[in-house]
């Protein structure tokens, strides 16, 4: 590597490029744009007390103190595993990819609501405990409530009920989540914990395309086009698309881990676990999410030291000598209208195109009972399809244009909050944390437009999790080290 190192600096061509993109980086750094976004006014816990909804709550703790009082359950609760918070939202969080049987996304319900139910009791026990402040949360509990909002005007409100409730739950549980981390070693725990399923995960996933275990759809390949791929792996996700924007997620922490490691052992572990996972990842042969993987490697590269995006096309180019012809000619074919896969979703965007023009303001409901309800007098050549495979305009579908507005203000919030943390960051863990965060939600952006990525409930609640936790590591230097348990 120091060979190559000083080969490097050796060559007038390198050295003129690199000297061309410092400049170009300067002039950018220094722009006004950058220094307002890097610079963000108004942000703090003052503006955040002056919300609604944080008034509203306000009230309600009062009342639940005083209650609590009254029934005197002080010695009750005193000592109890129920106030151990941080468990409680570690439990679903860590499970939630694992779990495939007997209705899987209601047992996480299940648990998040005992992590809702523990952070409740210590509010209620500690009049002095205040909720953590983070520049999302505001934006979280706003789309909970726009999307609520949706759910009782749509169009099937018994069919969209459940659905509708149970995505506002997982999408306020990362504000829990983050009130429930108060320590360094909660959050690094946690990240190490994830990266572990994860590779568990992936492992069931390649032992079910070496055994041919489990379910698979015609719908998943065009067997015409792909003849020599006879099985996707779905692994306990039930869909490799829905694996695939799971891996998206959870590589780029394994990553993060693999270069903060500090013994050789470490080093070691996470590198086997980044390659069981990427391994899976080519095996899902999902187009989207092997782009939305390359995205976020591109930004996790970048962000870590953007001199190496000069090494960007080198390494396509050893892509495309070690990776199996296979796995080309499927990425290869990202685009093509030929394909079957490609073409019904293109007659599904121009149908729910369609059908947004009449239901723009306020969308019709989530759920698939209501979006067969209305899509089908819509649809182009007569495509049946549970959702508009892509996660913008289902949200549109869903709860509207005010949905889609809130939400991609919520992601532009928390790209400046990440980009703010990463300018100032000087602890190179906390860093590589910050970048992996950062990068996964960037991937799983690009495969979300080409997929419904909430169509899975689980990779929905991982997904906020997964803000929660970006925005915990946002914090995390000003953290103390601590304990799991307190």
């Amino acid at each position: 590597m120091e060979q190559m190192k000083q080969v490097l600096d050796g060559s007038l061509l390198w050295r003129a490029i690199t000297a061309m993109c410092l400049w170009f980086g300067r002039q950018w750094q220094n722009s006004g744009v950058i220094q307002w976004f890097l610079h963000p006014a108004g942000w703090g816990k003052a503006a955040s007390e002056n919300s609604v909804f944080f008034k509203l709550w306000s009230l309600v703790r009062r009342a639940l103190c005083r209650l609590y009082e009254l029934l005197r359950l002080d010695k009750l609760f005193a000592g109890s595993v129920f106030t151990q918070t941080w468990v409680w939202c570690a439990i679903p969080v860590v499970l939630a990819p694992a779990l495939c049987k007997f209705r899987p996304s209601l047992m996480v319900m299940g648990l998040a609501l005992i992590g809702y139910a523990s952070l409740l009791l210590n509010l209620v026990r500690d009049r002095k405990r205040e909720l953590a402040w983070a520049p999302i949360n505001r934006y979280i509990i706003l789309y909970a409530a726009v999307y609520l909002a949706g759910t009782l005007f749509s169009v099937n409100l018994r069919g969209s009920l459940q659905p509708g409730l149970l995505s506002v739950v997982f999408i306020l549980f990362s504000v829990v989540l983050y009130n429930a981390i108060t320590g360094r070693k909660q959050l690094d725990t946690l990240v190490a914990l994830m990266v572990l399923v994860a590779a568990l995960v992936s492992f069931y996933g390649i032992l079910q395309y070496l055994f041919g275990w489990g379910y698979q759809s015609a719908a998943w390949v065009d067997s015409d086009m792909f003849s020599s791929i006879s099985f996707r792996v779905p692994s306990t996700l039930d869909n490799p698309n829905m694996l695939g924007q799971y891996l998206i997620l959870a590589i780029p922490l394994g990553g993060a881990k693999l270069l903060s490691a500090k013994s050789w052992g470490s080093r070691a572990y996470y590198f086997c676990c980044c390659g069981v996972m990427c391994v899976c990842m080519i095996l899902t042969f999902s187009r989207g999410a092997w782009l939305g993987l390359l995205f976020a490697g591109a930004v996790f590269v970048v962000l870590l030291n953007p001199r190496f995006i000069l090494l960007a096309p080198f390494a396509l180019v050893a892509l495309y000598f070690v990776l199996p012809d296979t796995v080309i000619s499927r990425f290869t074919s990202i685009g093509n209208l030929g394909d079957n896969s490609t073409s019904y979703r293109v007659y599904i965007w121009m149908g729910v195109l369609a059908m947004l023009k009449d239901y723009w303001l306020c969308g019709i409901g989530p759920g698939d009972a209501a979006f067969n309800m209305v899509y089908p007098a819509y649809s182009y050549n007569a495509i049946v399809a549970p959702h508009s495979h892509n996660l913008f305009l289902q949200i549109l579908c869903d709860a509207g244009v005010v949905a889609l507005a809130v939400f991609l203000l919520l992601l532009f919030v928390y790209f400046r909050m990440m980009c703010v943390s990463l300018s100032r960051e000087k602890d190179w863990t906390s860093r590589l944390l910050q970048i992996a965060f950062t990068a996964g939600v960037c991937g799983f952006l690009v495969q979300a437009m080409t997929d419904y990525s909430f169509y899975n409930y689980r990779v929905m609640f991982l997904f906020w999790a997964y803000l929660a936790l970006g925005a915990a590591s946002a914090r995390r230097s000003q953290l103390p080290k601590g304990r799991l348990l307190v």
